[in-house]
C-alpha cells in the first residue's frame, strides 16, 4: 500500500509539474510607424520698415505656402502662371519677386504686408572701371 501511495504521489507530482508548464507567450513587439516628413520645406521671416514680421513656410514638395502674419495663418497654393514665387488662394496672394515680399488681399487690392529684402552686395560698394 505504501508503494501504491508513493507511486500515486509521484505520479501526481509529475502530472502537476508538467500541467503547470504552458508554452511562454511570445513578447508582442508593437511599433507605431511614424511617417517621416519627406517634404522639402523652407522657412523665412521677413521684417518690414515698421518692424512688423511675416513668417513664410514654403513646401516645395506640395507646392504650397503657409504665411503667418499678426496671429493669422494663410494657406496658399503656388501659382505657376505668375512670375517668380507667387502663391494664392481665393482671397489672398503672397509673392516674392526680386526681393519684394508682398501679401495682399485680392478682392479689395489691399496690401497687408510689404518688405524689400536686402540683397547681398547692395551696399555702397562701387565697381572700378578702367
Amino acid at each position: 500500500m505504501k508503494k501504491l501511495f508513493t507511486s500515486v504521489l509521484i505520479g501526481l507530482a509529475v502530472l502537476s509539474s508538467t500541467a503547470c508548464k504552458h508554452p511562454g507567450k511570445e513578447a508582442e513587439i508593437i511599433t507605431d510607424a511614424v511617417p517621416e516628413n519627406k517634404d522639402e520645406t523652407t522657412k523665412e521671416v521677413f521684417t518690414d520698415s515698421y518692424g512688423e514680421k511675416i513668417e513664410v513656410i514654403i513646401n516645395h514638395t506640395k507646392s504650397t505656402a503657409t504665411v503667418h502674419l499678426e496671429g493669422k495663418t494663410y494657406n496658399l497654393k503656388k501659382s505657376d502662371a505668375l512670375p517668380a514665387y507667387t502663391a494664392s488662394n481665393e482671397e489672398y496672394q503672397y509673392s516674392n519677386i526680386k526681393g519684394n515680399i508682398t501679401l495682399l488681399k485680392k478682392n479689395v487690392d489691399m496690401v497687408l504686408f510689404h518688405a524689400k529684402r536686402e540683397t547681398k552686395g547692395s551696399g555702397s560698394a562701387k565697381m572700378a572701371s578702367y
